[in-house]
């Protein structure tokens, strides 16, 4: 009863704020023009491919609103502030077929992809992107859904002319680079993942002939599965671990914990456990080894952030390791914020000091005594156990 009762007050708080944000900045709402410094954001829409909505992010709101949409600054923020973070966003769309890259206003939408700080923009509507009439009462927040703030349809789009980041030029002007290579050439040269997903995404890499818009949903699972298969062949030069190490971290109602496994090959899986409407728990995994993924993950994206950031990890102490990474979704995540959430937990569980054991036993026990999942579920579920006890003596592992 304590638990629906928190995760009803958390969705009655959700929209009060958004409520409080609408009523607060009605009067810019309510026009069919909005000026503001978009941090910068872009969002490509995926229904209808290949014909799409794309379009600028702008807040109503003027000065440094980077952390608006800075995914890796968010570690440590709660559901609500980072929903208000997104539903501040007002969102302007055109239709346009994924090849048209050139043109007025997607140089624009890449002007400001490549922008290193916020960039003050207007918005001018067909309509206005809400109505002031009875503001509030209109509203109800989707929990299914990513959360975005207001939209209309573009007239038209300015923005004042902001600096560029050299390495996003580079790679925007550099026509015979594939798009995987310039993905992984951003990053090796210190890029966030998010803005190598939004330049992605309005069409700036890649050969002449290929570029195209990817839907921003699309271009995140890209990215970050480009990266980490990239990642992946580097570290399987390095040495493995000494022994097992367990890492946890919680935030917005998500539990994780990595296990990382001494092996000499690449493996890498992982396991999601929720609540279903009856209370009961439902739990869906993928797993890899050294030849890759041969499908579309089940758990979807949420398996290449993952991947990423043990690959990345890995990657930076210079050592090889079969991993394991435990999620459980908590009732209270009442509204889906996005893989990245996903990508940067796992960042932050692989920062911590590890707890270390002689044997695979050991780590898992200690893992799951962390999670409403019990032991023997996740035993029966994981694959990457399986095998290795199969590769080894007995021994290794009790």
């Amino acid at each position: 009863m304590a638990l629906v009762s928190t995760t009803s007050e958390i969705k009655k708080r959700l929209e009060q704020n958004w409520i409080r944000f609408l009523s607060d900045n009605s009067s810019k709402l309510a026009l069919d023009r909005i000026d503001g410094a978009s941090p910068p954001s872009v969002f490509v829409g995926r229904y209808g491919y290949p014909k799409v909505r794309v379009g600028p992010m702008i807040p109503p709101l003027h000065g440094d609103t980077s952390v608006l949409d800075s995914p890796e600054t968010w570690a440590g923020k709660s559901i609500e502030e980072i929903a208000n973070y997104r539903l501040a966003l007002v969102r302007g769309i055109k239709d346009l077929n994924i090849r048209e890259t050139s043109g007025r206003f997607i140089e624009n939408l890449q002007d400001l992809a490549m922008s290193q700080r916020p960039v003050e923009s207007e918005a001018i509507f067909e309509k206005q992107p809400l109505s002031d009439v009875d503001l509030g009462k209109e509203i109800r927040l989707d929990t299914e859904a990513a959360p975005f703030g207001p939209a209309a349809a573009l007239k038209n789009f300015r923005l004042v002319a902001s600096s560029a980041d050299q390495r996003i030029e580079s790679a925007y002007y550099d026509t015979d680079l594939k798009a995987s290579d310039a993905i992984i050439g951003l990053y090796k040269r210190g890029l966030e993942t998010s803005r190598i997903q939004r330049v992605l995404s309005v069409g700036m890499l890649g050969g002449k002939k290929t570029r195209k818009l990817v839907p921003t949903r699309w271009s995140i699972t890209a990215t970050d599965d480009v990266i980490s298969k990239n990642l992946v062949r580097e570290i399987d030069a390095y040495p493995s671990l000494d022994g097992f190490e367990v890492t946890r971290y919680s935030h917005l109602a998500n539990q994780y914990v990595v296990i990382l496994i001494p092996d000499e090959v690449w493996s890498f899986e992982m396991a999601e456990s929720w609540f279903t409407a009856d209370g009961q728990i439902g739990i869906g995994s993928d797993y890899e080894d050294a030849r890759g993924l041969g499908h579309y993950p089940t758990i979807a994206g949420a398996y290449f952030s993952a991947r990423l950031a043990v690959s990345e990890h890995l990657s930076q102490r210079r050592r090889k390791a079969a991993a394991l990474v435990l999620r459980e979704i908590r009732p209270e995540y009442v509204m889906p914020l996005g893989v990245w959430q996903i990508r940067e937990g796992v960042r932050q569980a692989l920062k911590k000091a590890p707890t270390t054991f002689e044997n695979l036993d050991d780590a898992i026990s200690f893992a799951v005594s962390h999670l409403s999942v019990s032991k023997a579920e996740i035993m029966a579920r994981i694959l990457i156990y399986k095998n290795l006890r199969s590769q080894r003596r007995i021994t290794d592992f009790a």
